[in-house]
């Protein structure tokens, strides 16, 4: 099992403290990351924690899966590895060039 744990249905008003203050309560943490939106600059409703070892990861799963935090019911479980994504454009003309007329 992996140490690095999802975290899903946080609420956006959720803290890297408050985070790491739940699951201290399970083992030993080596950090604790709340994604944000580039755009918004708002949290997006879920996060990371990576636990110090695989028994403290297992117990986080089973304490924390499905329970209430912050008013939320949240998801715990294993991350999978990230996935490579297409890059994605600037939007508008894309590479397609552009200017006037001359």
């Amino acid at each position: 099992m992996s140490n690095k744990l999802y975290v899903g249905g946080l609420s956006y008003n959720t803290t890297e403290g408050s985070l790491e203050n739940l699951f201290a309560q399970a083992g030993a943490i080596d950090s604790v990351r709340i994604i944000i939106d580039r755009e918004t600059g708002r949290a997006k409703g879920f996060g990371f924690v990576e636990m110090s070892d695989a028994e403290g990861a297992a117990r986080a799963i089973s304490m924390f899966n499905g329970t209430d935090f912050e008013g939320r019911n949240i998801t715990v479980n294993e991350a999978r590895p990230q996935t490579e994504r297409p890059q994605r454009s600037s939007g508008g003309y894309g590479n397609r060039g552009g200017g006037g007329r001359y």
